[in-house]
């Protein structure tokens, strides 16, 4: 994203494009787990070829099939396919038929759910699947109609795709389209008079009857469902291409988490893609990007703090109840790599009391090669696992040197997690082929390395500008004046 995507997704949401907040995976505990068992947060993240799975919910006729189509154009370098709800209504019996126009086609088992699932669970695991086909003249399914390959990002779009929680565990992204329900209305008439042979009187009826009243029970509910929420359907150009975005992001992602899989990439929401947005902004002063560069590094910290070994522990509750849950590996210490690794030392701190931390100075020369000029380790680090600071991981040089530094003293390869906020793929590649046992976390995959080796689209030189050493501020004199600039909530 640009210097001013904050701008456009703030903007885009005081227009009507609401966010979710963070959500956080729930853990999942059998037994006493290893690190090497842990299971991660999505496929994305264990190297596991999954594709990226949309959920495009709202009423009828709000303008999901142009919200998919827009998506589909935009991402015409990768494989999309598209599944319809609607494409598995139950065919209706003959003696339904007689009585079609009290059939309710908006209720949930109006449905074969079950059907659904089975062929979006063969396509996540990367198999084809036949799609029935269902004629709304004769109100009868066609089976093993369509037949759908397995495709980089699958779109599943229906009025009810998020009421079943099955189907909304398989998704990536939930895109809920919110329309006026008078433009829904004109849409569905004229929808069903041309395209299903329908007479105005029974399709008002029927919208009254059914349509309505299904909305607001069954299909307005699992808004809350939605990580996005998109007014106006098609005509939201904004909205759209923030979600572009994300994807390709993610499919970015994807693509390096599948060479290493010891590259762990945190769950991404608009919430983190926005701190993102406003620390890369050479604008932002420096109160500004130490702020939100403290919420991107604790999430850091948090999600590598859940790759330690733990095992099962019991406690008992006020009320006397006994919780089963886990206790983590307390022989830990951090390692930053001065100075921008220091950045992340409070955050460590908030997360673990009293933890040990030590230091390692890497005294640049060139950017081929790294010489090292002083370490402050805790003596027995031999015994520790060690989280590895370094804010951004640009040619890998650094990071080898320090890692090379901690074997020597003992520490064992996969004992040692390197935390970053952004990651190039040059980095990822130096580190995981040298030390391929050493996990990393990051918040986002960067483009690349420029020329001078620089990070990009990076964020600068993060020391700088969180100790406020930099001259960021006094170099973009025109955006220092903006004080109407939007931050993120």
């Amino acid at each position: 994203m640009g210097s001013k995507s904050v701008d456009q997704v703030l903007d885009a949401a005081a227009a009507g494009v609401h966010y979710s907040a963070l959500r956080l995976d729930e853990l999942n505990i059998q037994g006493s787990m290893s690190a090497e068992e842990q299971p991660t947060t999505s496929g994305l993240e264990n190297g596991h070829q999954e594709p990226f799975v949309i959920g495009v919910a709202g009423g009828a006729s709000s303008g999901k099939t142009t919200v998919c189509k827009m998506i589909i154009d935009q991402l015409r370098d990768q494989r999309v396919v598209v599944v319809t709800q609607e494409s598995f209504y139950y065919g209706l019996t003959d003696q339904e038929l007689i009585h079609v126009h009290d059939y309710n086609f908006d209720h949930p088992d109006a449905f074969d759910t079950e059907l659904l699932l089975s062929c979006m669970k063969n396509l996540k695991r990367g198999k084809a699947v036949d799609i029935p086909n269902y004629n709304f003249k004769t109100y009868k399914s066609v089976p093993n109609a369509r037949k759908v390959n397995p495709s980089d990002v699958i779109i599943l779009e229906g009025i009810l795709v998020f009421h079943d929680s099955r189907l909304r565990d398989l998704m990536n992204m939930k895109i809920f389209v919110d329309t006026d329900a008078d433009v829904r209305l004109t849409r569905r008439i004229r929808r069903d008079t041309i395209e299903k042979g329908r007479d105005i009187k029974t399709v008002l009826d029927q919208y009254s009857k059914f349509v309505k009243p299904a909305f607001e029970d069954f299909i307005l509910p699992t808004k809350k469902y939605a990580d996005i929420i998109i007014p106006r359907g098609g005509d939201n150009d904004v909205a759209i291409d923030l979600i572009v975005q994300h994807i390709r992001t993610k499919l970015g992602q994807h693509d390096l988490c599948k060479v290493h899989p010891n590259l762990y990439v945190i769950q991404t929401t608009y919430q983190i893609r926005g701190m993102h947005t406003i620390i890369r902004d050479a604008a932002t002063a420096t109160h500004d990007f130490i702020f939100y560069a403290d919420r991107l590094i604790r999430l850091v910290v948090e999600h590598g703090l859940g790759h330690l070994p733990f095992q099962e522990k019991q406690v008992i509750t006020p009320t006397g109840s006994v919780y089963t849950g886990v206790e983590f590996s307390k022989r830990l210490c951090g390692i930053s790599v001065i100075r921008s690794g220091e950045s992340m030392e409070n955050a460590l701190r908030a997360c673990c009391k009293g933890i040990k931390i030590g230091k390692i100075l890497i005294h640049r020369e060139g950017d081929n090669g790294q010489q090292l000029i002083y370490q402050n380790l805790p003596k027995d680090i031999a015994n520790r696992h060690v989280l590895l600071l370094d804010p951004i991981l640009g040619t890998g040089n650094s990071a080898v040197q320090a890692i090379s530094l901690l074997l020597k003293k003992g520490v064992q390869e996969a004992n040692i997690i390197f935390l970053n906020l952004i990651s190039a793929p040059q980095g990822v590649h130096v580190v995981s082929k040298r030390f391929p046992r050493v996990k990393i976390v990051t918040s986002e995959i960067e483009f690349g390395l420029n020329d001078d080796f620089r990070v990009i689209p990076g964020m600068g030189e993060f020391g700088d500008r969180y100790f406020g050493t930099d001259d960021y501020q006094s170099s973009t004199p025109l955006f220092c004046e903006d004080k109407n600039r939007v931050r993120l909530l």
